[in-house]
């Protein structure tokens, strides 16, 4: 394939996506004569891309040198343009179209899918419009980790505010302990009752905050599924892989880390996570103390896999026990092993974003 050589030429099939916030609609086009392969529509979910992926992989005869051509790859197509690529195929923006190109003919999600596809046939490789992958993934990890933090805030604060009431007012329920999910579940079905007046306040406003957590509940597990399918088509992805990580963490460490070069080296973004050494010698006793600036999200998020790995990682356990035997404490054990995560997550990062500009 050359620099010259136009779409048409280059490619057996082209894919075009016009995208939407619940569904995109596919277009599967043979290049050489612009003539439909299929068209069909999948759910914007992870699921549904994975269905739409395999669909065209169906039709195209799992051919990689497929041309994707999708509108919105830094918005409404950014996890579809990221998925993708993970997959091997190539990815360009829709190119721009005018709108009095098609006057008269009509216009439907199946027909822009359609025409986003064959815009690009007579287009110079040089000329297609490859996007700045990821940006647009980066982007919606920071909104729904904001929004994640904002609702288990809120949640916590009802849970404390519905224990509080059940403890002080004689409504029926055992609130000796923290409550759990079946209690706070059942006193949101709780009915009116034949009581005092303040006791039916107290159940009123009982059964409004149980409910509140149920539907907090319900918003953080869709967060928590936003959350996973953005992770896994970037540059955090491999993260998933390492014990300790999970959605959640990945994310945080990417939302910190941003993009390649804002933070110039690993050293730099251990010291952002606040866990570089930080010297304490003293006379002949050489020691290190924990550092308690940084960005204290990260931290606490590589604090908590540094937990699960010294808990649940045979090989940590064995570091750990070599350093207690050096005469460390766990406090100093635990900063060594969240410095080699942050290590870890530097170059995981920088690797990934260097092989998605290599490709």
């Amino acid at each position: 394939m050359t620099a010259m050589s136009i779409v048409a030429h280059s490619h057996a099939f082209v894919v075009g996506v016009d995208t939407h916030a619940r569904n995109h609609v596919y277009a599967i086009i043979t290049a050489t004569t612009g003539e439909l392969v299929d068209t069909r529509d999948f759910p914007t979910t992870g699921a549904g891309i994975n269905r739409a992926t395999a669909w065209v992989a169906r039709r195209t005869g799992a051919d990689l040198a497929v041309l994707w051509v999708i509108e919105g790859a830094a918005s409404y197509g950014a996890i579809l343009a990221g998925t993708v690529v993970t997959k091997g195929y190539s990815v360009v923006e829709a190119a721009r179209m005018d709108a009095k190109s098609h006057h008269g003919v009509g216009k439907s999600d199946v027909l822009d899918a359609q025409r986003i596809a064959r815009a690009v046939l007579p287009m110079q490789e040089k000329q297609l419009r490859r996007p700045r992958l990821n940006e647009g993934v980066r982007a919606a990890l920071r909104v729904v980790v904001s929004a994640r933090h904002s609702m288990t805030g809120e949640r916590t604060r009802a849970v404390n505010g519905l224990t509080a009431l059940v403890r002080v007012n004689e409504l029926g329920l055992d609130a000796r302990k923290a409550l759990t999910g079946a209690q706070i579940a059942e006193v949101s079905r709780w009915r009116e009752q034949d009581e005092e007046l303040a006791l039916s306040v107290a159940r009123t406003e009982a059964v409004r905050l149980a409910k509140r957590i149920g539907d907090l509940d319900k918003d953080v597990a869709g967060n928590t599924q936003q959350i996973t399918d953005l992770v896994k088509v970037s540059e955090a992805a491999p993260l998933l892989d390492v014990k300790g990580f999970g959605a959640i963490t990945a994310a945080t460490c990417l939302t910190v880390w941003s993009h390649q070069g804002r933070v110039h080296s690993e050293a730099a973004y251990a010291s952002l996570a606040g866990v570089n050494p930080i010297p304490a010698s003293s006379g002949n006793t050489v020691r290190h103390r924990l550092n308690r600036g940084g960005d204290r999200s990260l931290n606490s998020v590589l604090h908590m896999v540094a937990i699960t790995r010294m808990t649940h990682d045979e090989e940590t356990r064995e570091y750990v026990q070599k350093r207690e035997a050096e005469g460390l404490s766990t406090k100093e054990i635990r900063r060594c092993i969240k410095r080699y995560l942050a290590r870890r997550v530097y170059r995981i990062f920088n690797s990934q974003a260097e092989a998605l500009i290599a490709g």
